[in-house]
């Protein structure tokens, strides 16, 4: 098992950004008075000063994160072997291919390998750009190839530092958002902070790079920032096009590095879908979103040669379920109150029946069914009955797609963050619930405003939207600790902006009746002032004790077995064993493997299970004759697994195992009534007792603390 061991010695204030007062959500336009030549100096000015900070505070975010890693790791010491297996689970699969094209001949022999495949599957051949999400991985090593740095930088370097500079992107995208939003980068800088300080939960890129989401998240924060822009008020058609064609590339490169983009951009359909209910962004700006997507996604259908789960996403078929029922319902947003409410209810329950047949009768066409576990997973997890199934019960004995930890809410309270948000959410959500009722019952705006100002609750159409962005994002990431990545990093976004808003405070201080305009300006300064002191000498001092922190990456028994398979086995030779090793196996030997951690692929799944029945209670000629079913040569055999007690019981991997194929679990405890004993002991146990029933099948040929491997027979 890997370990990190210690190391041992030897070898101004700022000016708000010029935003217009805006009446939101009234309709009418109107028209703008020029600044004054001094305003428009000064608004350059703090634009300028604003950025230059945002760049600052990017670029210090990709340098944090990349010396914590090194510091965490040795990374700059340790052999090749060892950077590699530190690339773990799925993450060392992704990156093999990032190798793989390094290392081919030429570029059209690399993409050739990837699109005829045999080595990533055993007896089977599969196109890797149509199944995975790698084009990242492609770009970057034609990139690598055609630039002249292979004398200064190694291929790991290049891609590693590309993540760690994706994290700039996306820290420069949050800070641009939060200043969007309130008007001034003083939000900007705040949530800067807030992401940094609270880095355990806003991030995880520093010890998982590869991993698909560290591609994804930075594009999804400038579509987001994008989307914001285009909410406002009074944008030249130049502006607004400019925002669109940001919003379109945006979304195009999130969804095509992450398979999991058409869940996350269905939530922020789902958003712009309510708000546009309520009358709260304009309709037309939510109709150029929805087409975006979905041209985005099918860009991506196209590139990934016509993936099925794409076409099959629900997110294609809501989006097109709304485009249609707005155009049978053509009269939604007038009439009272009762009149909208009852319209609304129809429409979205005719939406929902649409959005069910319509992805019912594209995988009907298609015969989809790779996302299937995906849909069994969430049946039991919301308690929609209980299920044996294997890959349902996989993901819901993980952690990571448990419940989110409530420790978790402790330390962002340690930040100030969660307290802010917390008192932000409550004010804005009381807020929109006033203008969407106002909106729903045809009150007139306008009238309202000029017979009392003072008292009138807006809402802007941006502020709205990540309003219900956080709200959702919020309901995923407390039903799925893995997702909370999605909603903290907004968060930070959502506080600082709600805390350096002149609508806010000018809000609070109306309820309160102490509202004067420069009130309002020198607390929408000296609050968030307060807090950035407040965060810097409360966590500078932690900061620099971590980044002095120094350990090494410390595994011999995973480094002793891949040295051992790269130089006792033939280069054709098929392995066999738990999916997050035989990632390991295929990045740092480029052996042939009988499956692997990315699992999205039912037939993919089934050979998973089957596989897995190394550790179940199975007789050895059953195990044998399903691994030379898949022209496996050697199986890898992990005491971690054979005696785990990493998960309780019920959720061992042993214990899924033997539920799924009708047998009593191991320990004391409670069994479902219609589970019956094995009529044989334990397979991963029982072989190494050198039993003749095993010895004619396999042969150990090494071992050590924590591996055993075994070589398979070959019968006539």
């Amino acid at each position: 098992m890997t370990t990190i061991r210690q190391r041992r010695v030897g070898k101004g204030t700022d000016a708000a950004e010029h935003q217009p007062s805006e009446e939101t959500n009234v309709k009418p336009d109107r028209k703008i008075p020029p600044d004054p030549p001094g305003r428009k100096l000064w608004n350059i000015l703090s634009i300028t000063f604003g950025g230059i900070v945002a760049i600052s505070f990017g670029l210090l975010t990709s340098v944090y994160v990349a010396t914590l890693h090194e510091n965490d790791l040795w990374f700059s010491n340790i052999k090749e072997v060892e950077r590699e297996i530190s690339f773990r689970t799925e993450c060392g699969l992704y990156y093999s291919y990032y190798k793989q094209m390094i290392q081919a001949a030429s570029i059209q022999q690399g993409l050739h390998g990837l699109v005829y495949d045999n080595k990533t599957e055993s007896v089977r051949t599969i196109n890797i750009l149509e199944r995975m999400n790698v084009y990242q991985e492609v770009f970057l090593s034609i990139l690598y190839r055609i630039l002249p740095i292979q004398q200064y930088l190694e291929p790991v370097y290049f891609y590693i530092y590309t993540l760690f500079g994706l994290q700039a992107v996306y820290v420069i995208a949050l800070y641009v958002t939060s200043w969007l939003l309130s008007g001034t980068w003083l939000s900007g800088l705040l949530t800067a902070c807030w992401y940094i300080t609270n880095r355990v939960d806003t991030t995880r890129v520093e010890f998982t790079i590869p991993l698909r989401e560290n591609w994804a998240l930075p594009f999804f924060a400038v579509q987001i920032a994008a989307i914001t822009y285009l909410l406002r008020s009074h944008l030249q058609p130049a502006q607004e096009r400019l925002a669109l064609m940001a919003v379109f590339i945006a979304t195009f490169l999130f969804s095509l590095t992450w398979q999991f983009n058409q869940f996350m951009m269905l939530i922020q359909a789902l958003a712009l879908f309510i708000l546009d209910c309520l009358d709260m962004i304009p309709t037309a700006k939510v109709t150029w979103l929805y087409i975006i997507q979905i041209s985005g996604l099918l860009l991506v259908c196209v590139l990934q040669f016509f993936n099925s789960m794409i076409l099959g996403s629900l997110l294609i078929s809501f989006n097109v379920s709304v485009l249609i029922a707005r155009t049978i319902q053509k009269n939604l947003k007038k009439g009272g109150l009762l009149n909208r409410l009852g319209k609304l209810i129809l429409h979205a329950l005719l939406v929902l029946c649409l959005t069910l047949l319509i992805n019912k009768f594209i995988k009907k066409i298609l015969n989809l069914e790779s996302d299937e576990h995906i849909f069994k997973f969430l049946k039991a997890k919301f308690g929609f009955g209980a299920t044996r199934d294997f890959d349902a019960n996989l993901y819901l004995c993980e952690e990571a797609f448990g419940l989110l930890p409530l420790n978790t809410f402790s330390r962002l309270s340690s930040t100030l963050l969660f307290y802010v948000y917390g008192f932000v959410l409550f004010l804005l959500t009381v807020a929109a619930v006033i203008v969407a009722f106002r909106n729903l019952s045809g009150s007139n705006q306008v009238q309202l405003k000029e017979k009392k100002e003072e008292y009138t609750v807006t809402l802007k159409p941006d502020a709205a939207y990540s309003l219900v962005h956080t709200v959702l994002f919020g309901c995923l990431a407390l039903s799925t600790m893995r997702m909370k990545y999605l909603w903290t990093s907004h968060m930070c976004v959502f506080a600082s902006f709600g805390l350096c808003s002149p609508e806010v405070w000018k809000l609070i201080l109306k309820c309160l009746h102490l509202y004067t305009s420069q009130r309002t300006q020198v607390i929408k300064y000296s609050i968030p002032i307060i807090t950035l002191l407040y965060i810097s000498f409360k966590f500078w001092p932690g900061i620099m004790d971590e980044l002095s922190e120094l350990r090494e990456f410390y595994d011999p028994d995973t480094v002793e077995l891949m040295n051992w398979i790269k130089s006792n086995t033939p280069s054709t030779a098929v392995f066999a064993g738990s999916m997050q090793l035989l990632a390991g196996v295929k990045l740092c030997t480029g052996r042939t493997l009988t499956n692997h951690p990315h699992y999205e692929d039912k037939n993919l799944r089934e050979r998973t299970k089957q596989i897995y029945q190394i550790y179940a209670k199975r007789s050895p000629g059953d195990v044998y004759g399903i691994l030379r079913s898949f022209g496996t040569d050697y199986v890898i055999l992990e005491d971690s697994i054979c005696y785990e007690r990493r998960h309780s019981r019920g959720c061992r991997l042993r214990d899924l195992l033997d539920v799924a194929n009708g047998h009593i679990m191991d320990g004391l405890g409670e069994n479902e009534p219609d589970l019956k004993p094995s009529l044989y002991p334990r397979f991963c146990e029982e072989i190494k007792k050198n039993l003749p029933s095993y010895t004619m099948h396999f042969t150990r040929v090494f071992q050590n603390k924590t591996f055993h491997v075994y070589k398979l027979a070959k019968h006539k």
